[in-house]
């Protein structure tokens, strides 16, 4: 099958690419259906991700001004109960923040276009700005598995490069941003990723060599860790193996799918 040409970048193509070439061909240049399950049991996973998705809907129309008594009528499950009323409780310290939920930034990364949507960046007006990240996670991720992760690094460093509308049209100082994965499950337990001009260059850097790099790929090779095959919905392209690793064990291997399926290549140029 003919590749099709490559647009835009996000953290998940980053990520795929990094854990695994191969992959990432086949998922955004070639969009091959997934032709295996990513982990059994296949309908309790899919069950969790599907529960996982209408919480962040639950919390940005909460943010957008809903009441949280009526949202939370529509919390009607186990797990979104116990996850809302988390969240209710967790009194985020964000009360005087701008809060910008469910934005998209996007911002020329060599050829291509590097994009992200964010679960909500509250913002102090020539001050601080927060970048939250909703996880439904079963279990509670390392940090040192989370920090190097292309997420953490897209997310703030693209705030840096296309986030001067959001602050009156001067561009965020590093130092001004902070991500926090926050756990609906351990809300006791948020993750937090200070930044500083010295990450962002490296990121950046990055970013940018990767970009020049793709741009010239004709090769893209199996990962040589066959562990990150386990839980791919590709593996049976590749001949390694058949049968999904168990749920159970999977985030502890590889980020879940984003949540929201967004078409990037309808987005409009944000300028910065």
């Amino acid at each position: 099958m003919a590749s099709i040409p490559l647009h835009t970048l996000s953290q998940s193509s980053l990520q795929d690419y990094a854990d695994c070439p191969r992959r990432f061909q086949l998922r955004y240049l070639e969009h091959l259906h997934y032709p295996a399950v990513e982990s059994e049991p296949a309908l309790e996973n899919e069950k969790h991700q599907q529960e996982g998705e209408y919480f962040h809907r639950l919390v940005q129309q909460h943010l957008i001004g809903i009441p949280a008594e009526q949202v939370g009528k529509l919390a009607n499950t186990d797990n979104l109960s116990r996850w809302w009323e988390n969240y209710n409780n967790a009194n985020l310290p964000i009360i005087d923040y701008a809060k910008h939920a469910e934005l998209t930034l996007s911002a020329p990364l060599g050829s291509f276009r590097l994009v992200a949507k964010y679960d909500l960046i509250a913002i102090v007006p020539g001050g601080k700005a927060i970048i939250f990240d909703w996880k439904t996670y079963r279990k509670r991720p390392k940090n040192e598995w989370l920090a190097p992760r292309w997420q953490t690094r897209v997310y703030r460093a693209l705030l840096v490069q296309a986030g001067a509308h959001l602050n009156d049209n001067k561009p965020f100082a590093p130092e001004q941003i902070e991500m926090i994965y926050w756990f609906a499950d351990f809300p006791t337990e948020p993750a937090t990723f200070p930044y500083n001009a010295t990450q962002f260059k490296r990121d950046w850097d990055a970013l940018t060599k990767l970009a020049r790099e793709l741009e010239s790929a004709s090769d893209y090779p199996k990962t040589d860790d066959r562990q990150k095959c386990t839980f791919c919905p590709y593996r049976g392209y590749c001949d390694r193996g058949v049968r999904a690793g168990d749920v159970a064990d999977a985030e502890a291997e590889m980020e879940a799918e984003e949540l929201f399926d967004v078409n990037f290549e309808q987005i409009g140029e944000i300028a910065f």
